[in-house]
């Protein structure tokens, strides 16, 4: 198993492209599945959870041709509507597939998802919107099976904010006979990235990136071509990176309008960012100061970028109290940083961070996707070698990691 093997105490300096967002080419390769005709899309990132998605799709009988960051995709001879355990278990994303199997062929057969450790997200409200368009919902030996011969329009009233269950049941609506809307709809720009792309392939959509989406079923989509959007969490986490290593680094490829809640707190914190119509720049001051911060839907602060800044907040001035709102088991990260010499404190769902110094290196292992980035900019900013186990996590999600960081100056090589 791979480890990540980190020499802190280099700035990062200099510039660095940002990947496809891979909370938005998930589901927007799962909507390839609503139409019989190809559908390209491009700005894909190279991760393992894109490399498993693709995987199951052509498992279901999907035609995939990939060169690059550009992926086609036929789904007309989709034959098995089926995405077993197997294929699953890594990674939650999964049950984007559900919305668009029971659309197109009527019937779907779903493992429950796995994907981090960090709580419940369930997936009951994905089941009752598709059991209010109509479908019949059986969850059985840890499958959830669905059977409609069309789905029909709805309202539907999301009892959370789910980003997952908006866009399954967005797509779900695409095809379905007559109009649905979608109540209590999460907001975040991938969920207005898929209803772009469903639009460019004939769907009816208005209000994504409001509270409430409106779709009108269409008897069938087209093929299209789409660009998947740029990484906000990976922008994020770079942005963090160079300002806890006191850096001066720009991010090219970036949406800056995704990221107002992060580049707040990263100017509380002292930074000064300026941010440029597709590029991003940050300069970090000698010092950092410790900001609060309370995770919650956007647009307000991210949870993926909570464990980030929970790093950054271990070398700065001042103390910092970090609440968690959305995942009820979200600092398995501090536990860790505690290793490297972090002084935090954990009461339920509150972080208290007070600044020291100097973290010191050690062996730490990754829990889960954004806690493994967390280590990795403490390990940026450590006294000697930190060595990250169980890094997979970090090639679920993040493109090329440790070369965009090389060239940024970071002193940091994978160990196989």
């Amino acid at each position: 198993m791979d480890k990540l093997l980190i020499e802190g105490g280099a700035r990062l300096v200099g510039e660095t492209n940002i990947s496809g967002a891979k909370n938005a080419a998930l589901p927007i390769l799962c909507a390839a599945l609503l139409s019989a005709e190809p559908v390209t899309f491009t700005n894909v990132p190279q991760l393992k959870d894109v490399a498993t998605l693709l995987a199951l799709l052509g498992q279901m009988g999907v035609a995939i041709e990939r060169e690059g960051d550009t992926v086609t995709l036929d789904a007309s001879a989709l034959t098995e509507p089926v995405a077993p355990y197997e294929m699953v278990k890594t990674m939650r994303a999964s049950i984007l597939v559900l919305g668009p199997l029971a659309a197109r062929c009527g019937e779907a057969r779903v493992s429950l998802p796995g994907g981090c450790a960090i709580g419940a997200r369930p997936v009951d409200q994905h089941i009752k919107g598709l059991q209010a368009m109509g479908a019949e919902v059986a969850v059985e030996h840890g499958y959830v099976h669905v059977r409609a011969s069309r789905l029909k329009g709805a309202r539907l009233v999301a009892d959370m904010v789910t980003v997952t269950g908006t866009e399954n049941l967005m797509m779900a609506a695409t095809l379905a006979d007559g109009v649905t809307i979608i109540e209590n709809a999460a907001r975040e720009p991938e969920v207005v990235d898929l209803a772009n792309c469903l639009i460019a392939m004939g769907a009816k959509i208005s209000g994504a990136g409001s509270d409430i989406i409106h779709i009108e079923g269409v008897p069938r989509l087209h093929g299209a071509r789409h660009h998947v959007m740029p990484d906000r969490i990976e922008t994020g986490t770079y942005l963090c990176a160079a300002a806890a290593t006191g850096g001066d680094i720009r991010l090219t490829g970036v949406l800056a309008s995704s990221l107002d809640a992060v580049i707040d707190k990263l100017i509380e914190a002292g930074c000064t960012v300026h941010a440029e119509p597709d590029a991003i720049r940050l300069c970090a001051p000698p010092k950092l100061t410790a900001a609060s911060l309370r995770t919650a839907p956007y647009p307000a602060f991210p949870t993926d970028m909570q464990a980030q800044f929970m790093a950054l907040n271990c070398i700065a001035q001042g103390t910092a109290v970090i609440r968690e709102t959305i995942f009820e088991n979200r600092f398995m990260h501090a536990v860790e940083l505690q290793r490297l010499g972090a002084d935090i404190r954990i009461d339920g769902n509150t972080a208290i961070v007070c600044g020291i110094e100097r973290l010191q290196g050690a062996t730490v292992m990754a829990t889960d996707l954004r806690a493994s980035a967390s280590l990795v900019i403490a390990g940026l900013v450590a006294e000697g070698k930190t060595l990250i186990e169980r890094i997979y996590h970090l090639d679920r999600g993040y493109e090329r990691l440790e070369e965009k960081l090389a060239a940024l100056g970071a002193n940091v090589r994978r160990i196989k």
